[in-house]
């Protein structure tokens, strides 16, 4: 007869969530019905159960540490080839000193998510401050406090329901910075307010750890609706190869308040291709990736599948024209399918002053891309 425990229970809970999400969410209620949707929708799970394993279980907002989000192998929640992500938990009951840096990124931000405790989903966004905003020394490094006495600068605030906070270092190099170990920032985060020594792990707190890891698997799966049956935002089209105007997502919950976004799925033949053409817009940081139905990047590391502004040849007017397609049309500026016929095309423009041009797509044949 096996030992019953708290953290026993726990984990049956955790098998079963996993079960509950392979026979629902890997599946038509979704609207996930062929065998390539189920393997994807397997490797989409592996990874945010990864992610979640990582940034959960072991958690404590009196000692909290920055971990990085999602990698080239660990990819959720509409990660970004040129992006670095790191999070850690906090609350309002505390006060907190991060130390950082740029690190030559061309913007760096630090937003505070709400209702992300004990693993949920973040709701929306409890505050934001950029590196336009922060005091650098000349280096690029900063020293910024969250939560308790107010201060002039570098502080933000920490309202009731603040339970993450989320840094991104964007670049615009002519390889993929999510790849490259070289870029990864240095970050450091203290609670000013804990004074107590830490209880060694028991029984309560692995059952709660387990918990959280349900709750993060929970809340990217299964309580995620399929993309047609929920509100969208106002960023977001089901109409495939037509973007909607990049608008700021406001406080929208894991996005960032100084963008502007727009996304859009792809959808093409065999023999087809989708030119897209715009221009990039006057602004500190641009570039579009391309994700399958999971909000998961397809291959930056060994394929084009984002581009950004050092990354794209202009026409001579400044503009651009893109190539989406399957297989490489001997032109500038292609964007690589993988051979899937459907995904999502996913823009980003930061800090950009007034509207951003839309792009525009057309469905055209592969062999005619030369004419």
């Amino acid at each position: 007869m096996s030992t019953e425990t708290q953290s026993r229970i726990a984990l049956g809970e955790l098998i079963s969530l996993l079960q509950e999400i392979d026979t629902r969410w890997s599946g038509p209620e979704w609207n996930l019905n062929s065998a390539e949707d189920v393997v994807d929708s397997h490797r989409a799970l592996m990874h945010i159960l990864e992610a979640a394993l990582v940034g959960y279980f072991e958690q404590d907002a009196t000692r909290p540490d920055f971990r990085r989000i999602v990698t080239p192998s660990r990819k959720l929640t509409g990660d970004n080839s040129d992006a670095i992500y790191f999070d850690a938990p906090v609350s309002a009951d505390h006060a907190y000193v991060i130390h950082g840096g740029k690190h030559g990124a061309a913007y760096f931000s630090l937003t505070i998510e709400e209702g992300a405790e004990d693993g949920h989903m973040a709701t929306n966004t409890g505050g934001v401050i950029n590196d336009g905003d922060l005091e650098l020394d000349s280096n690029g490094n900063f020293t910024l406090y969250l939560g308790g006495e107010a201060r002039d600068k570098n502080w933000l605030p920490l309202k009731p329901g603040a339970s993450r906070v989320t840094t991104r270092h964007y670049f615009e190099h002519t390889s993929p910075a999510a790849k490259e170990p070289d870029l990864e920032p240095r970050l450091h985060i203290e609670c000013l307010t804990a004074k107590d020594v830490p209880t060694p792990p028991n029984d309560v707190s692995v059952a709660a750890g387990i918990r959280r890891v349900c709750n993060a698997v929970r809340s990217r799966t299964l309580g995620m609706p399929p993309m047609a049956n929920g509100p969208l935002p106002d960023f977001v089209s089901l109409t495939p190869n037509e973007f909607p105007p990049p608008v700021p997502p406001g406080d929208f919950g894991l996005a960032a308040y100084d963008a502007h976004y727009s996304m859009a799925p792809f959808f093409i033949g065999p023999d087809e291709a989708l030119v897209i053409t715009g221009r990039w817009p006057d602004c500190r940081f641009a570039n579009v990736c391309l994700w399958n139905r999971f909000q998961q990047t397809l291959d930056y590391s060994s394929r084009s599948v984002s581009l950004n502004r050092a990354q794209t040849v202009l026409e001579s007017d400044g503009s651009f024209k893109m190539i989406l397609a399957h297989s490489n049309p001997g032109l500038p500026n292609w964007l690589d399918t993988e051979g899937n016929p459907f995904g999502m095309v996913f823009w980003r423009y930061f800090l950009a002053p007034g509207d951003v041009e839309t792009p525009k797509a057309v469905v055209v044949k592969h062999a005619e891309l030369g004419n």
